[in-house]
C-alpha cells in the first residue's frame, strides 16, 4: 500500500537502545521514526516480560512524548487507536514468524505488511483513524476486524 522503503537495523544493540530508551525518555526526538515505534513495540512484547505492553503503552509514549517537549492532545501526540492497531499487527507478525535473532525479526516486520506505515488503514476508515475519538481512546475497526 506505501513505496516507503523502512530503515533497517543492523545490530540488536540499536533495537535495545531504542526500547530502553523510550521507557527511560532518554531518547532524542528525531530518533522515533515509525521504524523505531516497530522495533521498540517488538523488543518489549519479545524481550520485555516485565512490562504489560497493553497497560501500559499509553503511558510510556506519553511520557516519552512530553520528554522531548511535545504535547498529547487532540491534535498531536500519543494515538491511542494507530498504537494499538501496531501492537495487534506486531503480534500477529510474531504468531506467523518464526523466532530468530532480534534485528532479524524487527528487520524481517518492518518489511512485511504490518510494518507499512498505512497497515491500520487496511481497518480503519481514514476519518475514523484520524478522528479525535480514535486519538483519544481506542475504538474498533470500521472496515473489518484485525485478523
Amino acid at each position: 500500500m506505501t513505496d516507503h522503503e523502512p530503515r533497517l537495523f543492523s545490530s540488536d544493540a540499536e533495537v535495545i537502545r531504542l526500547g530502553e530508551g523510550l521507557i527511560a525518555c532518554s531518547l532524542v526526538r528525531e530518533d522515533w521514526t515509525h521504524e523505531a515505534h516497530l522495533a521498540a513495540c517488538l523488543y518489549l512484547l519479545t524481550e520485555r516480560s516485565d512490562v504489560d505492553v497493553d497497560a501500559e503503552i499509553a503511558g510510556i509514549i506519553s511520557r516519552f512524548n512530553e520528554s522531548v517537549g511535545g504535547v498529547n492532545d487532540d491534535n498531536g501526540g500519543y494515538h491511542d487507536t494507530i498504537t494499538h492497531a501496531f501492537v495487534a499487527g506486531v503480534r500477529l507478525f510474531l504468531r506467523d514468524t518464526p523466532a530468530t535473532g532480534l534485528t532479524e525479526r524487527v528487520n524481517a516486520l518492518l518489511l512485511s505488511p504490518m510494518g507499512h506505515r498505512d497497515w491500520p488503514l487496511r481497518f480503519y476508515s481514514r476519518e475514523l483513524l484520524f478522528s479525535v475519538a480514535a486519538r483519544r481512546g481506542f475504538v474498533a475497526p470500521d472496515l473489518k476486524p484485525f485478523p
